[in-house]
């Protein structure tokens, strides 16, 4: 598995974020190619190096001809889902996008899909978030650790006027998150940049023990003085070094538990789906008996210590627990990579899992399988074992 480091300390924007990947290597045709199965109408897309405060990292600039809609979000998860990006891409840009909408229905005394989008439902902020989930999965990586985030100073024109600095929506974004001003001047996270790294990001904090291959730089609109207008972008594969709290392939977590006998069991998977797009890393459910010999429900979720705040407040309004318990723990996972196999009824992608370099597990991508079981009206199975077949035999 790759994994990739994002140096925040010139903030980060959708833009920065998707060009820091082209100059980390994604092919500029690669991300072409992918932003056009978006039905998102006409627009026009400049890539090119520049120079912000002594250093040089590539630009993107998305030009829209005509003035842009403001958008629900319905408008945008439609547009999404009959796009024909991967079901990986789709659900990490629709989980950035809700996220948007909760926060934006919080500060605004709305329900999510009430909520117009201004800026981040233009052409360019849906084409940056969709292009920077499709880039990640296209390099090859698996986890996202971001550094804290500098956020700048002042005010910024919006949509509802003149803001302060980090805009409301940013600042509720950024919650739990590590964040700092050095005082430079100006708005250097976006609303679109928050909701990209606070969801796709696994930790924040220090850089993780990793051996470099590529680094990217992508550079902001505006060249600030004082600093490089710079987002950095490490690229590698996991080191045998050992990190503290961790070991090589190990991290720390935050376990959620709670019991309940209460609630109806139609709910949970309601509340899974909206701990997952809030970031959790594992979530499940056992069946226990409780005082009174009640039947009930243990969840029990895994999440990144940073999301503990906002999924407890998640099992808090969605079940009817009135207790938690909350621990830290340490998850030691297998270094594991993606590859496609073809087999006789397409394409699927298998995850391979090594201890020490070796193979201990090979699994094939379900969603991958379903899909080809119901194109090619066969038993899921079948293609199942075809996918395992084919990946030992590339051996």
């Amino acid at each position: 598995m790759r994994i990739a480091y994002l140096d925040c300390s010139s903030g980060i924007s959708g833009d920065m974020f998707l060009a820091a990947l082209l100059d980390a290597g994604l092919p500029e045709d690669s991300l072409r190619g992918e932003l056009r199965k978006i039905p998102v109408g006409s627009y026009e897309i400049h890539i090119s190096r520049v120079l912000r405060g002594g250093l040089t990292g590539k630009h993107v600039e998305i030009a829209v001809p005509e003035k842009q809609p403001h958008r629900h979000l319905d408008h945008i998860e439609r547009m999404l889902q009959e796009s024909a990006l991967s079901q990986r891409v789709k659900s990490s840009a629709l989980a950035i996008f809700r996220r948007l909408a909760e926060v934006e229905g919080r500060l605004h005394g709305k329900p999510p899909g009430s909520v117009h989008f201004h800026e981040v439902g233009a052409v360019d902020a849906i084409l940056d978030v969709a292009g920077t989930c499709a880039g990640l999965e296209l390099l090859g990586i698996g986890e996202l650790t971001c550094s804290p985030l500098n956020v700048g100073s002042g005010r910024v024109q919006a949509a509802h006027g003149t803001l302060p600095v980090p805009a409301p929506a940013t600042a509720e974004l950024l919650k739990g998150l590590p964040v700092y001003s050095t005082g430079a001047e100006g708005e250097l996270v976006t609303p679109t940049g928050a909701a990209i790294v606070s969801t796709l990001a696994a930790r924040f904090g220090a850089m993780p023990a990793l051996r470099i291959e590529t680094i990217g730089y992508g550079a902001g609109a505006n060249d600030f003085p004082g600093h490089p207008n710079i987002a950095r972008l490490f690229v590698g594969g996991e080191s045998d070094v050992p990190v503290e709290r961790a070991g090589a392939n190990g991290d720390v977590v935050s376990v959620i538990q709670a019991n309940v006998d209460d609630m109806s069991p139609q709910i949970y998977g309601y509340v899974a789906e909206r701990a997952l797009a809030a970031g959790a890393l594992d979530v499940s459910c056992s069946a226990i008996q409780m005082k009174k010999n009640r039947p009930g429900l243990e969840l029990t979720i895994l999440c990144p210590p940073q999301r503990t705040g906002e999924i407890s407040g998640l099992l808090f309004s969605e079940t009817t627990t009135i207790g938690l318990r909350i621990y830290e723990a340490t998850r030691k996972v297998l270094a594991r990579e993606t590859v496609s196999v073809e087999t006789p009824y397409g394409a699927v992608r298998v995850k391979v899992a090594r201890q020490q370099g070796n193979i201990t597990n090979v699994a094939p991508e379900y969603e991958d399988c379903r899909q080809l079981a119901e194109q090619k009206s066969v038993p899921l199975k079948d293609v199942l074992l075809a996918a395992q077949a084919a990946y030992r035999a590339s051996k």
